[in-house]
């Protein structure tokens, strides 16, 4: 059930935004920071509430700080330095900008992606889409997908990685604590439980750190550097050592 209950939630956390965009109250296109249609933009450097669209866009200017940034059919972009509570969307990607902050990010379809120095505090999540983490980026809580690439570049995790059918890449003096588990896939309810048919590619590079446990409920190919840091032990799956920037291709 465990599984179960991982894949799903960001199913929910999307529907249960769709439910709330559909009911906002005052909700129009004559309001800056709550719309139907179009995007809502925070200026540069202002402080708002909560900033939400249904069509549309959510850009939180350089410096800005909001509430909750939320979209349904559109991407939240939340610019250099720039503070928010959670970003989220169904549709559309996240960005956090260099050194900017959210709580938490959380996509269905879309990609998170964090430039240098950007910081999570909770969790980042996407469904379908990839989560890349940028020098000096930090997500102090989880990574999790199902599908689509996790890179992590001389950043750091705080509590995991997941996935089902994304392949990762940890490089640089990246930080992982928490492990890394790639779950089984799941056939099921509208899919969701489902990725796709290919074999996982997991490299820990040269000079990164990966504290927990390595947990693969599928097959996968493991490469670590021989010059990485692995201190949890590993299940499900064999080891290949390697020296160099890279991998085997194979």
């Amino acid at each position: 059930m465990r599984a179960i209950r991982l894949s799903v939630r960001p199913y929910v956390y999307a529907l249960a935004i769709v439910l709330g965009a559909v009911t906002l109250t005052g909700c129009d296109n004559g309001s800056a920071h709550n719309k139907v249609l179009g995007s809502v933009d925070i200026a540069a450097g202002s402080s708002t509430s909560d900033a939400n669209t249904v069509n549309g866009a959510v850009n939180v200017e350089s410096g800005a700080k909001a509430g909750d940034a939320t979209a349904v059919n559109g991407s939240v972009h939340v610019a250099e330095h720039a503070t928010v509570h959670d970003a989220t969307t169904v549709n559309g990607s996240i960005t956090l900008g260099a050194h900017a902050i959210a709580d938490d990010a959380t996509t269905v379809n879309g990609s998170v992606t964090l430039a240098a120095g950007a910081t999570v505090n909770g969790d980042a999540t996407t469904v379908n889409g990839k989560l890349e983490l940028a020098a000096g980026a930090i997500v102090k809580g989880s990574l999790t997908n199902v599908n689509g690439r996790i890179a992590v570049d001389d950043a750091r995790v705080g509590k995991g990685i997941t996935t089902v059918s994304g392949d990762i890449d940890i490089s640089g003096a990246a930080v992982v604590d928490g492990g890394i588990q790639v779950k089984k896939p799941h056939g099921g309810f509208f899919g969701l439980f489902g990725g796709n048919s290919s074999v996982p590619r997991i490299v820990i590079g040269a000079g990164a750190t990966v504290n927990g446990p390595l947990v693969f409920e599928r097959t996968v190919k493991l490469y670590i550097s021989d010059a990485a840091h692995v201190s949890g032990p590993i299940s499900g799956a064999q080891a290949v050592k390697f020296s160099g920037s890279t991998p085997p291709t194979s």
